[in-house]
C-alpha cells in the first residue's frame, strides 16, 4: 500500500497519545515519483527529488525553529531485506528534541504551505518515530576492545 501523507486518523492518534518529553528521531524512508505531480494540470519539468529538494530546502528553517536538525540522509543503494514492491530512493534521519517539537512543525501554517512539495514528490513513504536507547559505556568499550582483538589475533582475510 503506497502511503504519501499521514490520515487525519494517525495525526490524531499521533498528537493524542501521551509520551514522555524525550529526544525522537524520525526516520524517513521515501521513493520519489518520476515526474513531479502537483495536481494543477501544468507539467513543470521537475522530477520528484527536485520538488522533494525544493520542500526541503523550505522545511529546513521550521526543522531548526523547533529545535530540530538533520542527522543525517543516504540515497539508497539496495534493499536487502523488504519485500519486492517495497524499493526506496531515500533514507533520513530526523532529530526533534521531543514529539511535541515534532507535531508544532507539522502543525504550522507555514509547515502546510510547504507540503505541497513533498506531496508532489513523494509516491512513496514510511516516517517512523524512534527513541534513542544508550548503551552502557561500559558495553561499547568491551565490543571494542573484542574487535581489536580478533584482528590481532584472526589471519587476515
Amino acid at each position: 500500500m503506497k502511503t504519501i501523507n499521514p490520515t487525519p486518523e494517525a495525526i490524531k492518534r499521533f498528537t493524542q497519545e501521551t509520551v514522555d518529553n524525550k529526544a525522537i528521531v524520525m526516520v524517513n524512508v521515501l521513493r520519489f515519483k518520476e515526474f513531479a505531480d502537483y495536481g494543477d494540470g501544468v507539467v513543470k519539468n521537475l522530477s520528484g527529488r527536485e520538488a522533494y529538494a525544493r520542500y526541503s530546502k523550505s522545511v529546513m528553517p521550521l526543522l531548526w525553529e523547533v529545535g530540530g536538525q538533520v542527522l543525517w540522509r543516504g540515497d539508497v543503494r539496495s534493499t536487502f531485506i523488504a519485500p519486492k514492491e517495497e524499493q526506496w530512493d531515500e533514507v533520513l534521519l530526523v532529530h526533534y528534541p521531543n514529539r511535541q517539537a515534532f507535531i508544532n512543525m507539522i502543525s504550522s501554517s507555514a509547515y502546510k504551505e510547504t507540503m505541497l512539495h513533498r506531496t508532489a514528490a513523494i509516491a512513496d513513504s514510511r516516517l517512523i518515530e524512534s527513541k534513542s536507547v544508550r548503551l552502557p559505556k561500559m558495553v561499547l568499550t568491551l565490543a571494542r576492545q573484542v574487535v581489536r582483538m580478533k584482528r590481532l589475533v584472526l589471519p587476515k582475510i
